[in-house]
């Protein structure tokens, strides 16, 4: 098998959401695998020097429509969450405390946690919230409620963030695909073009 194709996203990222529900099909069609990311998008976003899109002049007006359009289009379910955007520190660290405990739980824990907040309308800023979700999945939630206050993973979400700052990696969703970068959902038609030819 060729090599992964590595997948960055933030929880409150909508298009990342959307990203969340095709990958692994895609993935699927070009035997690749994925490597699930969640960082913290806020910290690169005062790299940037960016803020989030919906609370920009009219260009926040026109990504609500757009948002809930293009998961009409995706037949994915879809409702602007009350409060939005949020915090994920809480979601982040439970897919790494998830991945460290139970690795094959991991991705399917941050879809949950993606479909409980963007489907749900349930506030995964909120630690109980995220075990609420991963208990849901079958992970223990006591245990994850002390496990996301661990050092060793609060410095791993540390360490993804900063990594992925490095690596020039500032929005959700991104791609890295045979070392080549791709940023945001629109971009996923390229992503499955690379991956069938091979780049160009």
């Amino acid at each position: 098998m060729s090599a992964p194709i590595e997948f960055y996203f933030d929880f409150s990222s909508p298009y990342g959401y959307l990203a969340s529900e095709c990958i692994d099909d895609m993935a699927d069609r070009h035997d690749r695998d994925v490597i699930w990311r969640p960082f913290l998008m806020g910290v690169a976003m005062k790299v940037t020097g960016s803020s989030p899109v919906v609370n920009r002049p009219m260009l926040g007006e026109y990504s609500r429509r757009d948002m809930v359009r293009s998961a009409r289009r995706h037949k994915v379910p879809f409702q602007f969450p009350d409060p939005f955007p949020i915090a994920t520190v809480a979601a982040c660290r439970a897919v790494y405390w998830m991945e460290r405990t139970d690795a094959d739980g991991a991705r399917p824990l941050a879809k949950a946690l993606y479909r409980a907040y963007f489907a749900d309308g349930r506030n995964i800023s909120e630690a109980e919230v995220v075990a609420d979700v991963a208990a849901e999945s079958g992970a223990d939630r006591a245990a994850l409620l002390a496990g996301v206050q661990e050092p060793a993973i609060k410095d791993r979400l540390k360490e993804v963030t900063n990594d992925a700052i490095e690596r020039g990696i500032f929005g959700s969703p991104f791609f890295i695909v045979d070392g080549e970068p791709f940023w945001g959902h629109d971009r996923m038609d390229e992503v499955d073009r690379w991956l069938e030819t091979g780049g160009w």
